[in-house]
């Protein structure tokens, strides 16, 4: 108070325990925060530099998220890569089995020593025979071909026969008919009109034969299994063996990044067409589909190379990233971070200085007191 008048030791006493609380509750302060610099008061300079470098570190993490969702992400279409390549050499194995099957036709032969002398009419052959009558042939489930007897010999007979899509017919050395179903599928002889089948003795179903009809349906079912992988291998939206792209930023700016280019890794894009009816039937046929096949093999073991460079980059840049992250941390905790000890031997100083304040203060005061033994 103003009306109080203090003696000069007495004021420069109190001035003294005024700073040494004030450097007391400084120092607590920075005890109890581990901080230094806790607002710009303290240190401006410190203060807003380690901001930045705090703002920084908060943005490269976030950048670190992504970076880490752009592993995941290479990594399902790695793991899609190996499925598909285990799938096409599936296919390519199914090929090679049916390559190695021969087909032996379905077939059958009527009764011996029936057709002596080709040159007859089949009406001279067999007197039960109508020229009416009609016989008819189908194979693999396919519709029935038809052939009018007529007036044809014994000769023009088989030759229709023969003619027939995918059948063959003959006079066998023992003077028997021989029909036969070309590839090998199951072979139905039946009556049309009259029972000419059963008077030649070759009316029936017959499934002596050997084909490569299940291959192709084991081929085309695998081509479906091919593009419903390549639809299932996304993570969180992004499919790179669907055509998206992915960009990864490496830096808070967006100035340095990188884009993998998808790519179309279904059995269009790879270039696998489907087997049609028939199709491994010839050699060069299934040698032309196990051509695709290697070609498949080959584009996926050159992206697969391809997606390998690419996670290989982002790894790097993801470790550099968290080490650039833990620089700028370090970095902004060398400006306001507290030295605890430092602060700690503060306080203790601090504290003896107070008591020392407070003993001269009393000191000063006596000098004072004394005069009250005046009185």
């Amino acid at each position: 108070m103003s009306d109080v008048v203090l003696s000069g030791a007495i004021r420069n006493n109190l001035l003294s325990m005024q700073n040494t609380a004030k450097l007391l509750a400084e120092t607590n302060v920075r005890l109890a925060t581990g901080l230094k610099v806790n607002s710009a008061i303290d240190d401006p300079t410190a203060f807003f530099t380690a901001r930045s470098l705090d703002t920084r570190a908060a943005d490269l993490t976030s950048l670190l998220d992504q970076m880490d969702q752009a592993v995941q992400t290479l990594t399902a279409a790695d793991e899609g890569i190996k499925s598909l390549t285990k799938l096409v050499e599936t296919a390519k194995a199914t090929a090679t089995q049916a390559l190695d099957t021969p087909i032996n036709a379905s077939f059958v032969e009527g009764a011996r020593d029936t057709f002596p002398d080709q040159s007859l009419k089949m009406s001279a052959v067999f007197t039960s025979i109508a020229s009416t009558e009609v016989i008819t042939v189908n194979y693999g489930g396919g519709a029935a071909q038809a052939v009018t007897v007529g007036g044809k010999t014994v000769s023009q007979f088989v030759a229709a026969l023969a003619a027939l899509s995918g059948v063959s017919a003959s006079i066998t050395t023992n003077g028997s008919l021989r029909i036969e179903a070309d590839d090998g599928s199951d072979m139905v002889i039946a009556n049309s009109i009259g029972s000419v089948a059963t008077d030649l003795g070759v009316v029936g179903t017959f499934e002596n034969g050997q084909n490569r009809t299940k291959f192709e349906s084991d081929f085309n079912t695998l081509r479906i299994q091919i593009n419903e992988l390549a639809l299932d291998a996304s993570y969180q939206g992004v499919n790179l063996l669907n055509g998206n792209d992915l960009t990864v930023n490496f830096n808070e700016s967006q100035t340095s990044q990188m884009t993998m280019q998808g790519v179309v890794m279904d059995s269009a894009g790879l270039g696998i067409g489907a087997v049609a009816t028939d199709d491994f039937k010839t050699e060069s046929k299934v040698r032309s589909f196990i051509s695709q096949l290697d070609g498949a093999i080959s584009s996926l073991r050159t992206q697969s190379s391809t997606f390998g460079a690419n996670l290989g980059v982002v790894e790097i840049r993801q470790g550099f990233t968290d080490r650039m992250v833990n620089t700028l941390e370090t970095g902004a905790a060398n400006l306001t971070l507290a030295d605890t000890n430092e602060e700690g031997a503060n306080l203790l100083a601090l504290q003896t200085r107070q008591s020392l304040g407070t003993t001269a203060l009393r000191i000063a005061s006596q000098a004072e007191q004394n005069v009250l033994q005046l009185f």
